[in-house]
């Protein structure tokens, strides 16, 4: 699914339709949810205006992954220190990485991409 800031309620209802689909709990849904209007907010505030989202699944996972054309200089683990006390901003990748599962993320000369895990029973 290709999108644009003003696309991301769609966003939110396809990953949702998506995850309840492949049978995660509505807890993880919500945590889901979550994690993907941070990354896909970044993407498109951050990256090109514009990005995609997939949405798949194998065995007990749900996997997103979220694409943007923009270049990102990865630095040291991404959202793995808490935002400062009373931050307004800059916090998308740390409630991202502390709701889903795993995360990862690459980037090069394509794009850049955030990939997340949710539900499974293993890492």
């Amino acid at each position: 699914m290709l999108f644009r800031l003003s696309d991301l309620p769609e966003v939110r209802n396809f990953a949702a339709v998506h995850a309840r689909a492949a049978g995660l709990p509505d807890e993880e849904v919500t945590d889901l949810l979550v994690a993907v209007n941070e990354v896909a907010t970044n993407a498109v505030t951050h990256g090109t205006g514009r990005a995609r989202l997939r949405v798949w699944h194998e065995r007990d996972d749900v996997i997103v992954e979220v694409h943007d054309d923009g270049r990102w200089e990865l630095e040291g683990s991404p959202g793995s220190t808490p935002p400062p006390p009373h931050a307004t901003s800059g916090m998308g990748l740390w409630v991202a990485r502390s709701l889903a599962r795993w995360i990862g993320f690459r980037t090069g000369r394509d794009g850049s991409t955030v990939t997340m895990r949710f539900g499974g029973k293993g890492a």
